[in-house]
């Protein structure tokens, strides 16, 4: 199985300004998210960047850099860029992987190529994990993804979904879910096949993505399969704010 892991990384962020130059215990945090992708089965890593800095950084410890357009609306657009430069053919995989997940476990990137593999009708591949706190649920920034018994997504939300209607009326947070209940959390990894993501920049983005503010639902919008895996161990948290970024630290001290 060959792919390609493309890590997109903005030096842009409005609550943590120049993330992926942030320093984790004496390397910068791209450093630690590219490593761990070399430790996948990857034919080929590499960051795509806009940022002279970042890719100066990354050319310091050997990684390769792409530097893309700064107008980008989306790291889907942006990750389209990338393959066109690379001139990678429509059967090829390619997986996203986020640059403020510095402790991304390298067997979750393959679980999500290999789902490419093993399930050809798939366009789109993902991960999720199986939601137990009432909380979680009820949180609109937790994702939630329904699935078919083959694992290709019907819907992608912010939502509490499925919806028990005869017990959660009216509109209250239970205090547990019930043991047969089955909610999933959608992990924000992705494996592409090159052709969608042609596809994907010229479609218009979807009602239902502009409403929900989740990217994915363009493709399923449009036809495209998504076809989303239980995740074979649970991910550490990305780092979105300076707490994170101290959490991260103490971890990998």
């Amino acid at each position: 199985m060959s792919f390609t892991v493309v890590i997109p990384a903005r030096y842009a962020s409005s609550r943590l300004p120049g993330k992926p130059l942030a320093d984790i215990n004496g390397s910068p945090m791209i450093r630690h998210v590219y490593e761990q992708a070399c430790r996948s089965s990857a034919s080929r890593v590499l960051v795509a960047t806009d940022d002279e800095r970042i890719a100066e950084v990354c050319g310091g410890f050997g990684a390769e850099a792409v530097m893309t357009s700064p107008d980008h609306a989306s790291g889907t657009d942006r990750l389209q860029e990338v393959v066109a430069r690379l001139g990678l053919g429509d059967d090829a995989r390619v997986v996203n992987v986020q640059g403020d997940e510095p402790l991304i476990p390298p067997g979750l990137i393959d679980q999500v190529a290999g789902a490419l593999n093993d399930y050809p009708e798939a366009a789109i591949s993902t991960l999720c994990e199986r939601i137990v706190r009432p909380a979680d649920l009820f949180n609109p920034n937790v994702v939630k993804v329904v699935r078919d018994h083959d694992g290709y997504a019907h819907y992608f939300s912010r939502a509490p979904m499925p919806w028990l209607r005869d017990q959660w009326q009216p509109l209250t947070m239970p205090d547990t879910l019930p043991d047969d209940y089955r909610a999933w959390r959608h992990i924000g990894i992705y494996g592409y096949r090159v052709s969608l993501l042609h596809r994907f920049v010229s479609w218009p983005p979807a009602p239902t993505e502009t409403m929900e503010s989740l990217e994915q639902l363009r493709a399923l919008y449009n036809g495209a399969r998504i076809h989303v895996s239980e995740a074979s161990e649970t991910p550490p948290a990305g780092v979105d704010t300076r707490e994170d970024l101290e959490r991260v630290r103490r971890q990998l001290a």
